[in-house]
């Protein structure tokens, strides 16, 4: 059994690479992806840690459609991102910092007594809405993390602020341009009826993408059955994972989704194809 989608604490996970590593061995999975959003850190450090574990590289790219984030999953497995791809990485974190700040100031213009240190000090290595969540709930604007998202931080809440990304196409191209593998993270969470999705995922695919996360915590039976005919449809590889991030999603659970190894195996496969040449300007 293997998980190809989890978070560590340097995005908006809560365990370290260490703790993460120990996790999966406990829950004997034989292979993991650390997916961090936007960036290789947690990924970086747990390689240094012995495991017997098949460490998988991979990342949870932002990019945009509209004003909605759609996550593309880029997957490592058998050579590393290029060097101009973890540069251009810091282009986004830029981009997140920016959006971070304007956050700051919408929640305050809604009367709400916040600074941006408060937040940046549970972020820690990368401050994200799940931790501007987090300072909402301590100090008592809102009962849950669900209630910060539902009446802040969701692209429906009252304080929030567009950040810049990549849009879509050009964030699979940068991923296969890196030499990675494209997968659509979460394609329930498009909220599109299904012929806007199948739309949607073919244009994925002529921008690039070879894959589609088929099964994950947020996807019924029903909804993994439908994702898995348009995977076939489509030839894309199959992947799957939790989406764990420890105590922030206490009931998604490391390993839950049962996904098979022969899964890797195509993804490696994948891989093996040569990357898409960088478009110069």
């Amino acid at each position: 059994m293997i998980d190809l989608h989890a978070h560590t604490h340097y995005s908006d996970g809560t365990h370290s690479p260490a703790q993460l590593l120990a996790h999966a061995e406990e829950c004997a999975l034989t292979a993991l992806a650390i997916t961090d959003h936007d960036t290789f850190a947690g990924y970086d450090e747990a390689s240094t840690i012995h495991t017997n574990l098949d460490l998988i590289c991979g990342i949870e790219l932002t990019t945009r459609l509209g004003r909605s984030s759609v996550h593309i999953l880029g997957y490592f497995p058998g050579r590393p991102p290029s060097q101009h791809f973890r540069d251009h990485l810091q282009l986004i974190a830029d981009q997140r910092k920016d959006r971070n700040r304007r956050l700051i100031q919408k929640l305050q213009s809604l009367g709400i007594r916040i600074e941006l240190e408060e937040v940046e000090a549970v972020g820690r290595y990368m401050t994200a809405r799940p931790h501007f969540a987090q300072v909402l709930v301590r100090k008592g604007y809102v009962e849950s993390y669900d209630d910060a998202f539902a009446r802040y931080l969701s692209e429906e809440g009252s304080a929030f602020v567009v950040r810049e990304a990549p849009p879509v196409p050009e964030g699979i191209r940068s991923i296969r341009e890196a030499g990675g593998v494209a997968s659509l993270a979460h394609p329930i969470r498009l909220k599109m009826d299904s012929t806007e999705e199948d739309r949607f995922i073919g244009r994925c695919v002529d921008a690039g993408m070879q894959a589609l996360e088929v099964f994950h915590s947020d996807h019924s039976p029903a909804a993994a059955a439908r994702y898995l005919q348009l995977a076939e449809r489509y030839k894309l590889v199959i992947t799957g994972g939790s989406d764990f991030h420890g105590s922030i999603k206490p009931k998604v659970k490391l390993g839950s989704q049962r996904v098979s190894r022969d899964i890797l195996t195509s993804l490696r496969a994948a891989q093996a194809k040569p990357p898409l040449p960088v478009e110069t300007q």
